[in-house]
């Protein structure tokens, strides 16, 4: 599953994972593919520099990269405090009710929330760059788009890639105009923020917009075929995030989450403001259904809905209050089944890929060649 890019970036297959947990993004890489390390959750650049350092010592010298999450316009002077007190007090209440509803305990006290929206501030980002490019990574992302174009130069300087994520071609012609390496067309079907357009009429789309820049088709793919089906659409490799969140590597919070992935369809994820304020992927459970639902307050843009969830998500995952239990995933969870290792999910797309590349030459009668 080699192309033009998986070669300059000195990987054997064209597959770019995506995912929070280090163990896996280095198990990544170790087997062929390109491991990115997704940085939102880390506010404190100790507990970054942490698990880069880990990384290095377990990736096997092989390439790997970082995503983070910037908005390319800054907002001067906004603390997160200030975003705090722009929550209204019905929305708070309307989360307190939610939760008793339910039966949801409170955190112990002085326990702080174990997930913040702090991430998708713009210093915070800067600040994880700080501590990121003292390591050798080969590849930025930006899951909001092109970054500010100083730090587009900064990656530069240091000959690493630029990829931006993008939900229609006139988002990824912004990215190639903004000096953007490679575009990440992401689909409907992905997990996450995802825009509007499916996989299939996406990628060739941008595709041709953004020639000759390389792109990687995300949303949907979970397969070796589906990776071949990408690239003969002209992407250059695939990004792949869901997959991940299932393997023996991962380290999910909740046996329960795992359970309820393992045992949901692909018709089971909802695009839902719930999470964060933007439309995000994610399984559908009784908490999205009350954001969603007529009857509540509607949901907060970012970052104010993230900031006021944050401390409700912390305790639905610390209690696994089953109902409301979910978490960003995309429509490919229908396939994710068992938990397997990293190696297995690559043995099982090198397989596809070579069936679905046999199944071609031969109806286009090049069997044997």
């Amino acid at each position: 599953m080699q192309t033009e890019l998986s070669k300059t970036l000195g990987v054997e297959h064209a597959v770019f994972g995506f995912t929070p947990f280090p163990a896996v993004a280095a198990a990544i890489s170790r087997a062929g593919g390109f491991g990115v390390l997704g940085a939102v959750r880390y506010t404190a650049p100790d507990e970054l520099k942490r698990d880069l350092d880990w990384i290095e010592a377990h990736v096997d010298g092989k390439p790997y990269g970082l995503d983070v999450v910037m908005p390319a316009k800054k907002v001067e002077g906004v603390t997160e405090a200030d975003v705090e007190a722009m929550i209204p007090e019905g929305h708070r209440q309307f989360v307190k009710d939610t939760l008793a509803k339910y039966g949801v305990p409170e955190l112990a006290e002085g326990e702080a929330s174990g997930w913040r929206i702090t991430g998708w501030m713009e210093q915070v980002a800067r600040n994880q760059l700080d501590v990121a490019f003292d390591y050798p990574i080969r590849l930025l992302a930006n899951a909001l788009g092109s970054p500010p174009a100083d730090v587009v130069a900064r990656a530069h300087e240091r000959n690493v890639l630029v990829a931006a994520l993008a939900g229609s071609a006139r988002h990824a012609l912004k990215h190639k105009e903004g000096g953007i390496d490679i575009v990440v067309a992401q689909g409907y079907e992905a997990g996450g923020h995802t825009g509007d357009i499916a996989s299939m009429v996406l990628t060739p789309e941008v595709v041709d917009a953004v020639a000759p820049l390389p792109v990687l088709a995300a949303g949907g793919i979970g397969s070796g075929q589906q990776v071949a089906a990408a690239l003969a659409l002209g992407a250059q490799g695939v990004w792949l995030g869901s997959l991940w969140l299932t393997t023996t590597e991962a380290e999910l919070p909740s046996p329960k989450l795992i359970e309820k992935l393992l045992a949901a369809g692909s018709g089971d994820t909802v695009r839902s403001r719930a999470l964060t304020g933007k439309p995000a992927r994610q399984l559908r459970t009784e908490w999205t259904d009350a954001w969603d639902s007529a009857d509540g307050p509607g949901t907060l843009p970012m970052p104010l809905q993230g900031l006021l969830v944050a401390d409700a998500v912390s305790r639905i995952q610390k209690y696994e209050v089953e109902p409301l239990l979910g978490t960003p995933v995309g429509q490919i969870v229908g396939r994710m089944t068992s938990e397997r290792s990293v190696q297995s999910v690559f043995d099982d797309l090198t397989r596809g890929f070579e069936k679905a590349v046999d199944r071609i030459n031969r109806i286009a009668g090049r069997s044997g060649q």
